[in-house]
């Protein structure tokens, strides 16, 4: 059972056809039929590029594009300048409820993006807590709104990624770098900007790729506290909303144009990244010290404000969810009507949260463990291929899939618009790549020779797969898995393009009801996906064995 570049139709050659059949169905031919409405004229049948003359023709649509990219490249400059040296200060540094600390900046990170933009809306929107509070000072306070009160939100919610990232590899630095560096004279801020950065380049550049996708593809945050500030995301949802029982060629192309901007924001990365790559192996880690007098004040005092602030608006609406409403705002009192009006009138949400997720989370399992062993146990061509389009997802927006898979499954043969089977298929497109990674990861460190020996005692190959190899990439599976269900869970992008009343998930119910102006129905639904989050991150940390989540 050597591994070589042939491609065989046994057992595994079936299974390689088979997940290039899925992939061809379920995502290349919902995008090509995207692409094609984008070019195509319904009224004459003939090819046209007006679609995308209209869009750059026009200064409100090219004006968006460039907005989008404002706001995601201030995003991702402020992520990195926050979360890297955080990150750095934890692993060098010991830092009092450090554990505590770091869980407080993973559920900053897995929550909802949109559920952060509505916390500042209670706190610093026009009729804020802290608006009103510095207002009866006579003191004027920023608005929310607009384009700083979106970079604040997505740097707020991005910096945690930044800060998992890079701690990750600063878990691969030897020791003894830094104590060279020391006795050259090289110390403090200037080891870190001059040894540790270049060190870890690769890492923050994968990093920054991620937060710049991740704030370029956001549409609840510029959707609830934009106002006039227009970005890509909504102006996509908005003209596809528009389009529906029309011509949807022009909401295609957006979309295409923003495939493309993606793609080419990928590949730079790649190319900026394979340039700059190399490998660390840290045969003495890094050692945690405490810090003296005034360094010690400050380390504390950067650490602290920058996980309070992150966190302070979930505490912020996990408070309102128990205070009294009336009509449309809060009153004095407190109680738990708030939840039984989300239970009583939500619940659906609720139940669809677990179920939809927890369906595309088996099939994701299953998908992750046969690709990851095409690809590490039986590269060829074929296999190869199947590597490449289990990565493309990560450089297409989430509202973009929505749109692309309702108008490919729109009608029949595969009519699965409106049903849970496009949510679940959505989901599974999304999140498949996480739960690839991890288990590719962990399969590399199994040796072969284990698989083979079950094999020559008599077991099939599909046995000694699932019986031998299988419970050996347990922990890169489970880990996976959990990152791809927490953010399954907190998922608005594609759901607001494919849901209806039946599929309705909890962030749809969050949005919808804040949309509404029903803020405390809004809280309590809010409070109940942190719950979830918090749980399913537990869960990781311990099936990872106590130790901090790190990517």
């Amino acid at each position: 059972m050597k591994n070589n570049n042939k491609f065989r139709l046994d057992v595994w050659g079936f299974i390689t056809l088979a997940m290039i059949a899925l992939y061809l169905l379920f995502m290349i031919y919902p995008m090509g039929y995207l692409i094609r409405q984008s070019v195509w004229n319904p009224e004459t049948g003939a090819f046209t590029w007006e679609n995308f003359s209209k869009f750059f023709s026009k200064s409100y649509y090219f004006d968006t594009l460039f907005n989008s990219f404002k706001v995601s490249i201030a995003a991702t400059v402020l992520s990195l300048v926050i979360g890297t040296p955080l990150a750095y200060l934890f692993s060098i540094y010991k830092i009092r409820g450090k554990s505590i600390l770091s869980i407080m900046i993973v559920v900053a990170s897995m929550s909802a993006p949109f559920i952060g933009a509505y916390s500042w809306i209670l706190l610093l929107g026009r009729s804020g807590v802290i608006t009103e509070f510095f207002a009866k000072l006579g003191i004027s306070t920023p608005t929310i709104y607009g384009f700083w009160g979106i970079v604040l939100v997505m740097t707020l919610q991005l910096f945690p990624l930044v800060f998992l990232y890079a701690r990750g590899a600063l878990k691969n630095i030897d020791n003894s770098l830094l104590e060279a560096s020391k006795n050259l004279g090289c110390a403090g801020v200037r080891c870190f900007l001059k040894v540790v950065i270049p060190l870890i380049m690769p890492t923050l550049l994968a990093a920054a790729l991620l937060v710049f996708m991740r704030s370029f593809a956001d549409f609840g945050t510029p959707m609830l506290i934009g106002e006039g500030y227009r970005t890509f995301p909504v102006i996509l949802y908005t003209e596809f909303i528009n389009e529906v029982g029309g011509n949807d060629g022009f909401a295609a192309a957006i979309a295409v144009i923003a495939i493309v901007i993606t793609t080419l924001v990928f590949l730079v990365q790649k190319y900026v990244s394979n340039r700059k790559s190399f490998s660390l192996n840290a045969l003495h880690p890094m050692e945690e010290k405490k810090a003296k007098g005034a360094v010690n004040f400050l380390v504390h005092l950067f650490s602290y404000l920058v996980v309070g602030i992150a966190i302070l608006p979930q505490c912020y609406v996990i408070y309102t969810s128990f205070k009294n409403t009336e009509g449309k705002i809060f009153v004095e009192g407190y109680s738990l009507e708030s939840y039984a009006t989300a239970f009583g009138k939500l619940g659906k949400s609720i139940q669809n949260t677990l179920i939809i997720p927890l369906i595309a989370l088996a099939a994701i399992i299953l998908l992750a463990i046969l690709i990851a062993y095409l690809v590490v146990r039986r590269r060829n061509t074929l296999t190869s291929v199947v590597d490449v389009l289990s990565m493309i997802p990560y450089i297409i927006p989430g509202t973009v899939l929505g749109i692309a898979l309702l108008i490919g499954f729109n009608k029949p043969p595969i009519l699965i618009s409106g049903t849970m089977l496009i949510m679940v298929v959505a989901l599974v497109i999304r999140r498949l790549p996480y739960t690839i990674r991890s288990s590719v990861a962990i399969l590399q460190q199994i040796p072969m020779s284990i698989e083979e020996a079950a094999i020559s005692l008599g077991a099939s190959k599909m046995k000694a797969f699932f019986r031998i190899t299988v419970p050996m990439m347990t922990a890169g599976i489970v880990s996976g898995a959990i990152l791809s269900w927490v953010t399954m869970i907190s998922e608005l992008s594609t759901a607001i393009i494919l849901y209806t009343g039946r599929t309705k998930t909890l962030t749809i119910a969050i949005y919808t009801e804040v949309i509404r102006g029903n803020y405390g129905t809004a809280a309590a639904l809010s409070t109940i996906m942190t719950v979830l989050t918090v749980i399913s991150l537990l869960a990781f940390t311990k099936l990872n064995g106590g130790k901090d989540l790190s990517l």
